[in-house]
């Protein structure tokens, strides 16, 4: 496995002489399997054998001695490899570089390990409040994207309580919590907001629930007032969605696949969530039908597979998509070779928008969604029928579109009102 990727003899001799060899072996067919690129692999192996020798030279004598270790080797390769990094991301990326390979080893080799890394934080207030996070799936019915929110709102506030000196919960006070939600809100929307003050509001109920906190603390909670229909789409022109396509390099598998996301969301005002949910059991190839399952709304849509559509989705599986036994439809083209996540899904439209020169607030997958939907308004759909298409669950969301109706309320400003509406 090793002389895939090292060329000197000598070099593999010094790496089967390590006493972590057989971790860094098994690390190294990891890789591999999940399609890393030789680069990646030649550059980790030093590294590995740098943190070997560290944790040797300190008193560690078998495997599982080796996380005790971790924070140590990233804090002194940090201090030896970012001495030149100008800014705090700069610096993180040095960390991170050290982090990830090494705790991804350990995975490897030690079951249960865990370890530090941005995509395997330990549950906030996990030591202090274990039940919450089962609490939410067991009790309230929350998906994982759901729990993903407060694991994020929740971090924060550790972080915050962490900040001021506050260790434990049973000190919380209503001005502690004001002053936080006072210091996150000039960060976020007005939406994000509202789903901090939720998160927080069902943390602290199951805290005094659960005997840790005297009193009821929800109720100092308020969430922002908001206003329906104070907001208009993040729409952006038919002639502009053709600009962002044509934005797209057809060639490269990566542009196969995400012409066809651009298509998806564009042509059926599908959710960057849904498009990432795609499998390849949802297309039906014999009928021409595209199936979209458990949507906002708790319902699933079937829609006629557009020829374009299709064409594009059948270009990138035969030509695109890496070979992999998971059923989703659109896959990473970096390593680790895993289905898409919604984030990367709205990732890569934002990123054509750009490229096209395409100037709107917060781009993403919502905009080629939005736009989807200001199309068919514009086509004088009833608005029930396009809320149906594109599973909207309420009845306002679909009606917040009439409000860019240039040339009707161009007609009822000019003329006769009554006529228009």
């Amino acid at each position: 496995m090793l002389e895939d990727y090292v060329v000197k003899p000598d070099t593999i001799d010094r790496i089967r002489a390590s006493w972590i060899s057989e971790p860094i072996e098994e690390y190294v067919r990891w890789l591999e399997e999940n399609g890393y690129s030789p680069k990646i692999v030649s550059r980790r192996v030093p590294l590995l054998m740098r943190f070997g020798t560290f944790a040797l030279t300190r008193g560690a004598s078998k495997y599982s001695d080796l996380p005790d270790y971790v924070g140590r080797f990233v804090d002194s390769w940090t201090r030896d490899h970012g001495k030149n990094s100008k800014t705090k991301r700069a610096l993180s990326k040095v960390e991170e570089d050290a982090r990830n390979p090494v705790e991804q080893m350990l995975r490897c080799i030690l079951p249960g390990y865990a370890g530090q890394g941005r995509t395997h934080k330990p549950l906030p207030f996990a030591s202090q409040v274990p039940g919450f996070f089962p609490s939410l799936q067991q009790e309230r019915g929350l998906r994982p994207a759901s729990i993903l929110h407060y694991r994020h709102n929740l971090g924060r506030f550790e972080e915050y309580l962490r900040r001021v000196v506050l260790h434990k919960l049973s000190n919380l006070s209503p001005e502690l919590i004001s002053n936080f939600v006072a210091d996150r809100s000039g960060l976020l929307s007005k939406s994000s907001q509202s789903g901090l003050c939720v998160c927080l509001r069902v943390f602290l109920q199951y805290l005094h629930r659960e005997g840790l906190i005297s009193r009821d603390l929800s109720s100092c909670v308020e969430s922002p007032r908001s206003y329906r229909c104070a907001h208009i789409p993040r729409s952006i022109s038919w002639d502009d969605v053709g600009k962002t396509l044509q934005a797209v390099d057809q060639r490269t598998p990566t542009g196969k696949r995400d012409y066809a996301v651009l298509l998806l969301l564009a042509t059926y005002g599908l959710r960057g969530v849904e498009v990432a949910e795609l499998k390849l059991e949802h297309i039906d190839w014999k009928r021409n039908r595209l199936l979209v399952p458990e949507r906002k709304a708790g319902h699933c849509t079937a829609y006629p597979l557009s020829p374009v559509v299709g064409n594009a989705i059948l270009e990138y599986l035969r030509n695109g998509r890496p070979q992999g036994a998971d059923r989703h439809v659109f896959y990473r083209h970096l390593a680790p070779q895993r289905p898409m996540g919604s984030a990367a899904v709205s990732a890569r439209a934002a990123h054509y928008l750009q490229k096209a020169g395409i100037h709107v607030v917060r781009p993403g997958s919502h905009t080629l969604r939005h736009s989807c939907v200001q199309r068919l308004v514009d086509s004088d759909f009833p608005l029930k029928i396009i809320g149906d298409y594109v599973g909207h669950r309420s009845p306002s969301s679909t009606a917040i579109y009439t409000k860019i109706q240039i040339e009707p309320l161009r007609q009822i400003a000019l003329g006769d009102g009554e006529e228009v509406l």
